[in-house]
């Protein structure tokens, strides 16, 4: 293996492209740190560390999650990329329900390059919108200085963060073009590496050094027990192995080619495989299950402590039964199904089905037993919703762990979801797909990859 890592540095193109990739990528944590400042920022810290924000910490927890921002603390790139992400999701949705979007989807390259400049614009747009109310929250909250409540410095937080949100759309783009691997997945990794490494190592240190390593009921004393520190690591290397296993998965289904004879040559007749992924939807169904499910426990929040005494305390018990954490089966279910629905929602959105049977027919394939068309577009779809359903029960699997574990073995959510959880299956993902395009410049080279044997 370090050998293998060697050659790597020994190709001068590919060197180039690892180092500008991490150059930009520490561009990205030195602006990740640095505040607006008009905030303050140790009032902003305390209240969160604390919190009290109740369920608004935990929207902000997540959507800084998945989109590489730190809505916990006002910096310049507090929004990261979650504008940008916001833009294409919205486009890729319309791509299946607007006709002129779909014709655009079909033009390739160049409708590529179109829709990704709608998106740009888009996302300035929705820059301006989330910064705004980001901004007006955070005065309203008063952690904002008071000699910075007008309408000037208001404005120039808004700027400021829309800048700092395309800077890094821009940053992606350039790691895209430039460096290795893809930009925005490798922004996102980053984000969640640098907030949930040090999160878990002090959360097993701490209570090591305070009372020990304990064998048995280590969690009830305050310490951490040796077979927590075992389950934590069987699960991380099974989620691991998981994580890889059904990003690899896939369903083949042969296909035969139609013979063409041009003068005494036949061409053609060759039998091949058309892949179909296991997880086609990746890990959306997760984001958007986990993001849909805070919002009743947040709205159920701000009527209890409105209404306290309202219907015998009938808020507050719902605001516990879609609450993540110890006996809310309510919330693990829903969990479980929204998960399912959008898996199917996003596989239907980005797999078509007909287009797919159109585009062998047109290529002269077609799928033994099944005749070109409608037959082979009813067949693909079939398999597909199959496929769908062994890949929808992992994710639900994966999300599910760690709110079992933390409440078995009495340890934090945090250090919990990074050894089993989301965050550890969007890390391997982007690093394993990150290894396959080393890969190729590797193999291109007549060098063995990194993921091969020997």
């Amino acid at each position: 293996m370090w050998e293998k890592i060697r050659v790597i540095f020994t190709i001068p193109e590919l060197r180039q492209k690892i180092l500008l990739t991490l150059f930009l990528l520490a561009i990205y944590r030195v602006g990740w740190q640095i505040p607006l400042p008009i905030v303050d920022h140790t009032k902003m810290t305390s209240f969160f560390s604390k919190g009290a924000a109740g369920g608004l910490g935990e929207i902000f927890n997540q959507v800084s999650m998945f989109s590489a921002s730190n809505l916990n603390q006002a910096t310049i790139f507090g929004l990261g990329i979650m504008p940008y992400i916001s833009a294409s999701i919205i486009f890729q949705l319309l791509g299946s329900v607007y006709p002129p979007l779909e014709k655009l989807q079909k033009e390739g390259e160049t409708g590529r390059k179109k829709i990704n400049e709608y998106t740009r614009y888009a996302t300035v747009v929705l820059c301006i919108g989330q910064s705004w109310i980001y901004v007006r929250y955070l005065m309203g909250s008063d952690f904002v200085y008071p000699q910075y409540h007008t309408f000037l410095w208001q404005l120039t937080g808004v700027l400021t963060m829309t800048a700092g949100s395309v800077f890094l759309m821009w940053l992606g783009e350039q790691i895209d073009e430039y460096g290795i691997g893809n930009g925005i997945s490798l922004l996102i990794m980053g984000g969640i590496l640098a907030r949930m490494i040090p999160a878990a190592v002090e959360d097993i240190v701490k209570p090591i050094q305070k009372n020990g390593l304990q064998v048995g009921g280590g969690a009830i004393a305050g310490g951490i027990g040796v077979e927590t520190l075992l389950v934590l690591a069987v699960l991380f290397v099974a989620v691991v192995f998981g994580v890889v296993l059904i990003t690899q998965g896939q369903r083949r289904i042969p296909t035969q080619s139609a013979k063409h004879v041009r003068g005494r040559r036949v061409y053609g007749g060759t039998r091949q495989y058309l892949p179909l992924r296991v997880n086609q939807a990746g890990v959306m169904p997760i984001i958007f299950a986990s993001s849909l499910l805070l919002f009743p426990s947040v709205i159920f929040q701000y009527l209890g402590n409105t209404y306290p005494n309202a219907l015998g305390g009938f808020w507050a018990t719902l605001e516990h039964t879609f609450s993540r954490g110890e006996h809310t089966w309510t919330y693990n279910i829903l969990y479980i199904l929204l998960i399912y629905f959008f898996c199917y929602f996003w596989t239907a959105i980005s797999f078509n089905p007909k287009d797919m049977s159109d585009n062998l027919k047109n290529y002269g394939t077609f799928i033994p037993g099944y005749r070109p068309g409608r037959r082979t577009a009813d067949y693909l779809e079939k398999v597909m919703v199959r496929i769908t359903y062994v890949g929808a029960g992992f994710l639900a699997m994966v999300a599910i762990i760690p709110t079992l574990i933390s409440s078995m073995f009495g340890v934090k959510y945090g250090l919990a979801s990074f050894y089993g959880g989301t965050s550890l299956l969007i890390a391997v993902s982007v690093v394993f797909d990150l290894v396959q395009k080393i890969d190729s410049h590797l193999v291109m080279r007549n060098y063995k990859g990194l993921l091969e044997r020997g």
